[in-house]
């Protein structure tokens, strides 16, 4: 889904974080869009003279490792890619970012409303709606091969000041101004 955000995804942190000189992404090698979107940070990363480390979440034992890895590694912030591990646990990584007082942005809202920093993603809502129109017209006799394949449009940017302020971070007025919604 839209592996180009996570070089937005990276952008945004800079702009939270201007100092971001490290970035610890964290993800599932299994997962077949990480490896795009990796190279969509890394990309970005060049741009913005950071450092990538990427560190491989298999399990929910790997979670507590890859954020002391992080930590080791100096990184100053953290970008979550879309896992199914990192999802079933999200109130831990969320836990363990607040902690480790890494600025982090996530790739579901789901992740925000459980404490994390900020997300920018894809409007799953948007998304479910869309597939329904589709279940619409193959039910009315359309072939699927015969419907276009369609790239999501909507996205979302949550900002969750709390935790901003539990890390001792300030977001700016121009990022906040930009967000769909702020929890505060």
């Amino acid at each position: 889904l839209a592996p180009e955000i996570s070089g937005k995804q990276l952008e945004l942190l800079k702009e939270i974080v201007p100092r971001l000189s490290r970035v610890a992404v964290l993800g599932t090698t299994a997962n077949p869009g990480n490896a795009q979107a990796l190279r969509e940070i890394e990309l970005a990363a060049g741009a913005f003279g950071v450092q990538v480390q990427y560190l491989d979440v298999r399990g929910p034992k790997d979670i507590e490792t890859a954020f002391r890895a992080a930590t080791k590694g100096r990184a100053d912030a953290v970008v979550a890619l879309a896992s199914p591990v990192l999802n079933s646990q999200r109130t831990q990584v969320v836990e363990l970012a607040i902690k480790s007082r890494l600025p982090a942005i996530y790739w579901a809202t789901e992740f925000v409303e459980a404490g994390g920093l900020m997300t920018y993603s894809v409007s799953f809502t948007d998304l479910f709606r869309r597939a329904a129109t589709y279940v619409d017209k193959i039910l009315k006799g359309a072939k699927p091969a015969d419907l276009p394949v369609e790239q999501p449009t909507k996205f979302e940017f949550i900002i969750n000041l709390k935790t901003a302020k539990q890390i001792g971070l300030t977001i700016p007025q121009s990022v906040l101004y930009r967000a769909g919604k702020v929890i505060k």
